[in-house]
């Protein structure tokens, strides 16, 4: 532990679960999964939108609004604190959209797949902060024109950020997989990159995910239990 210094955390849509998100995989929270509700393929891919933007937008404006009436849960408050009292390089790799991470105090968050309080403009390429619907078309504050669209990374488009991720995954210590199913790519191949780079890693989850044989250990349960118990043990 000692030699620990720099760490990698992937957060993934089971941490935001316990706060009663919906997912998109069945189970997480014990509701119904998005892709139960609509079709992946219609409601989060280019094609999808170019298909039926009315039905796009009122998806993510739904999902946006009820978004925003959950709260952080205790794992992203110890991740909060982890971020806030830990000396050494420490990045919180999100695959959620939700600003969950954020609002617990957490200040090195980076959204691989976006963020739903932002949109972006296919004019001119900029995303704009969002609490608003997009139903109605409005302009985009910079150029005015009215295409913006939800600012997330749909099935077939390229996460952000990727050469950062990439970075910090060359130069950490540590690298730590929390509430992820380990099926979505490039994130699902973190551990693999950790793992030939020396790296220690540690898995986090309700139950095994597809990765977990690769991480050197796998702790199983709730993430509001498990990741407060191990910002204990890190903080200590």
């Amino acid at each position: 532990m000692s030699k620990i210094r720099n760490i990698v955390i992937l957060t993934g849509a089971g941490i935001s679960a316990e706060s009663g998100i919906d997912t998109f995989r069945a189970g997480a929270n014990g509701g119904p999964s998005l892709w139960e509700q609509h079709r992946v393929e219609d409601v989060a891919t280019p094609e999808g939108f170019a298909r039926d933007p009315e039905l796009v937008l009122r998806f993510y404006d739904r999902r946006r609004a009820a978004i925003q009436t959950k709260e952080p849960n205790p794992a992203h408050f110890a991740l909060a604190q982890l971020d806030a009292e830990w000396a050494g390089e420490l990045l919180i790799v999100t695959q959620n959209v939700d600003d969950l991470h954020e609002r617990a105090g957490a200040r090195r968050v980076l959204h691989m797949h976006g963020e739903h309080l932002t949109a972006w403009c296919s004019s001119c390429d900029v995303r704009s902060p969002l609490t608003a619907s997009l139903i109605e078309r409005p302009p985009c504050p910079v150029c005015a024109a009215r295409t913006l669209r939800p600012d997330v990374v749909w099935f077939g488009e390229m996460p952000y950020r990727m050469d950062e991720i990439y970075a910090a995954l060359r130069t950490c210590d540590l690298f730590v997989s929390i509430g992820t199913s380990g099926a979505v790519y490039p994130a699902a191949g973190f551990v693999q990159n950790a793992v030939e780079l020396g790296t220690e890693t540690l898995e986090l989850n309700l139950e095994r995910s597809q990765g977990s044989g690769m991480f050197h250990e796998t702790r199983l349960g709730p993430a509001s239990a498990l990741v407060p118990q191990w910002v204990e043990e890190m903080l200590a």
